[in-house]
Parts: C-alpha cells; structure tokens; sequence
C-alpha cells in the first residue's frame, strides 16, 4: 500500500507540520483562540498547549502528572493541557516553534504518535475555526497505518466492519461496506472524527 516513510522523512514532516501549524496560530483572533473544538471541553488555545508538552514533558514530571490525575491516562493528557493554555497565547506559539526538530518522544509513544498528534489535532483546529488545512497524503497514509494498530488512548471510529479506500493515494484497509475519501478523512474517520467526512471533506 504505497512506500513506508523512513524515519528521517517522517520527523521531517512533522517539523514542517509544527512550522505551518505555528504560523497558523500566530493569525488567530482573540476570540479564535477560544473557540471550542471537537476534543471535548478543549479549545483552540487547549489543543495547541496540548501539542507542546510530549516533546517537552520529562519522565519525572509525566510521572508526577499521572499520580496527580489518580492514574488515568485521559484526566493526565486532558489536565496538563487545560493548565498549559492558561499561558499566553504567544508563549504556545513560541513552545510550538522550540520544539521543531526535537526527536524527544513522551513516555511509551514511538515515532509516529508525533506525527498523528500534529496531523489530526492540526486538523481539529482548523476544522473547528472552518478553515481549510491541508495534509500531506503520504503523511496521512503512515499515521493511518499506526491508527489502524493502536488502540487506547485513541477515539477510534466504531465501525471495524467496513472497507476504507483512499480515493487519493494507495491505501486500504479492512473488510464490509466500502467507504471511498481522500486518505486525510480516512485518517480523522479513524480517529473518531466521523464528522470530517459527513460534513462535506471527503469526496
């Protein structure tokens, strides 16, 4: 199903993603920044700070975190991100930019996790403000691969009987009713973000 992206490649997608993303903030508005996005109780500003802390969380401080959250893996991801919007705008901005080319990784994660979390939560911010953001396909092919392997802490779609065809790069996966769309809806499908399709990105 197309060619696997090497290491190197992918890390040098997602610093592009980072650079782009960043870029993208700095031209919000205020009240952009609040707006409230698909994740939850999680705005604009929530999901930014949220995509600053893996590469920047040391072990100590992520374990201190889940003793903090009582164990749970979700309250731990949600909380550190609600308190890391408290800061300005600017500084989430400026924690975006530091961390391209950063190859630190959050505890337990591999190398594509990065790549999801700046491909998807990229797409939640721009879905949620109704802008257009685009996704580079062979990108979103890899992270649809890792998806399609994991489970928690992922929203996955609920439908595992079903065939998803990529009508604009090679990649298929499982098996039932066949659902045809650019591979960057498959990937946001998978994720639990059904919505992408059925208003109106797929094709």
């Amino acid at each position: 199903m197309g060619v696997v992206l090497g290491a190197d490649e992918r890390w040098q997608i997602v610093d592009r993603e980072r650079a782009s993303l960043a870029d993208f903030l700095e031209g919000l508005t205020p009240e952009e920044w609040e707006t409230r996005t698909s994740c939850g109780d999680w705005r604009v500003r929530d999901v930014a700070a949220h995509l600053t802390l893996a590469a920047r969380i040391t072990y100590g401080a992520a374990l201190r975190e889940f003793v903090r959250a009582r164990g749970s893996v979700d309250r731990m991801i949600h909380d550190t991100a609600v308190r890391e919007a408290q800061r300005p705008v600017a500084d989430i901005v400026a924690n975006l930019r530091a961390i391209i080319g950063s190859r630190r990784l959050a505890p337990s994660t591999t190398p594509r996790e990065p790549l999801i979390d700046i491909l998807v939560h990229g797409q939640d911010i721009a879905l949620a403000l109704g802008r257009h953001r685009d996704m580079p396909p062979a990108a979103a092919r890899d992270a649809a691969d890792r998806v399609c392997t994991m489970g928690f802490p992922l929203r996955q779609w609920p439908r595992p009987h079903a065939r998803l065809v990529a009508t604009d790069i090679d990649w298929t996966h499982g098996e039932g009713e066949e659902i045809r769309a650019p591979i960057a809806d498959l990937l946001l499908l998978l994720t639990g973000r059904g919505d992408a399709v059925r208003s109106g990105r797929g094709e």
